[in-house]
């Protein structure tokens, strides 16, 4: 029975790449990240992988998800998905990827500052007025 335990505990040399996505907290289930993967949005070493790739420490990764990109390196490896915190430690971003995801997300909140949501629902007139602006021959 210890036989078994020592197995769980002994350093892995490899994992799945859409295991590995899960446990570092990139995508939030295991499905998702593979289909990340099957779609592009995760590339090992400049190639697109497949779900099940094994991924070993020092491998580089691009990883699309939203509106962002992480360039990452592999440092260490979970197939169990814990705390935030040590799955930050799976991995190093580029200095380079994490200053562009920053303009990037500067870039996005600028645009939207002139942005105003209504405080209230527009009553009948407004909504006719709303309608009519998506069809010109209404007015």
């Amino acid at each position: 029975m210890s036989d078994q335990h020592e197995s769980k505990v002994a350093p892995q040399a490899s994992v799945r790449l859409d295991l590995w996505l899960w446990a570092a907290r990139f995508f939030k289930t295991r499905s998702l990240a593979r289909q990340a993967v099957e779609t592009g949005k995760v590339e090992v070493g400049g190639q697109r992988a497949k779900a099940s790739r094994a991924v070993r420490v020092g491998d580089a990764m691009r990883v699309a998800r939203g509106e962002e990109a992480f360039e990452i390196v592999v440092l260490g490896l979970s197939d169990t998905r814990g705390p935030a915190g040590v799955a930050q430690t799976l991995y190093a971003e580029s200095e380079a990827s994490r200053l562009a995801r920053e303009q990037a997300r500067a870039m996005r909140v600028a645009e939207r500052t002139g942005y105003r949501a209504p405080e209230t629902k527009p009553d009948k007139r407004a909504r006719r007025l709303i309608r009519a602006l998506g069809d010109i021959d209404a007015m």
